[in-house]
This record gives C-alpha cells, structure tokens and sequence, in this order.
C-alpha cells in the first residue's frame, strides 16, 4: 500500500476511535454511491453526521480542514442524499470535518462539528 494510503487509513482509524469515544454510533465506514464515497457515517443522538476524514503529515501547505472545497462538500451532499434515501431516513443532517496531522512525534486530531453547509 502507498505511504499516503496508509497515513489516510490511520487517520480514519483515529477519527473512528474519536467519535466512538464521544459516544457516536457509526453507522457506515467508505461508504460508496458510484465513485463519490463518504469516510464516516455517524448518529449522535437523532443527527445523522457525515464525516470527512482529511490527514496530512504536515501542514506546511494549510491545515487539512482547509482542502474540503465547495467541490468536495457538493460531493458529500449529494452522496449523504443518497445513503438518506435509500435507508429511508427522516433526520438531520450534519457535516462534520476531522483534521488530522500525523507526525513521528505526535498525531493531532481536530473535530470540527457544522463545518460546513452544502449548497448544490
């Protein structure tokens, strides 16, 4: 597997770790719907959260949060639809960003609740 591959599945791993900790219920982990793919699909409490995982070894070139653009948020709107539809759900809905940055020293994980509200 790739290096990048495998410091994406590592920082998959923490959020999951993360958001089970918060007391979340994971629903979905890569979920698909054609080639578009949600990293997390969570419950707390009566919210359905989408979760997009962006990890980085550094962030020399911005913190990774910043990387989920208007492109990516219509992607996770349109997929979230979908996982909605075809579960027949009636919730919220709420789109959630977790950063991470994995170093030799350290792993910084930042949770970011409402971190955006897709526009189609």
């Amino acid at each position: 597997m790739a290096k990048h591959n495998e410091l994406g599945k590592l920082g998959e791993e923490l959020a999951r770790k993360h958001i089970h900790g918060k007391g979340y219920q994971i629903l979905e982990v890569n979920w698909h719907h054609g080639h578009e793919e949600i990293d997390i699909l969570a419950r707390d409490g009566d919210i359905l959260v989408v979760v997009e995982v962006k990890t980085r070894a550094t962030n020399d070139f911005g913190e990774p949060e910043f990387f989920v653009n208007k492109r990516k948020q219509r992607s996770l709107a349109r997929v979230a639809e979908a996982y909605i539809l075809k579960n027949d759900l009636d919730v919220e809905t709420r789109f959630d960003i977790i950063s991470v940055i994995v170093t030799p020293q350290e792993k910084h994980l930042h949770h970011i609740e409402d971190a955006f509200y897709p526009t189609m």
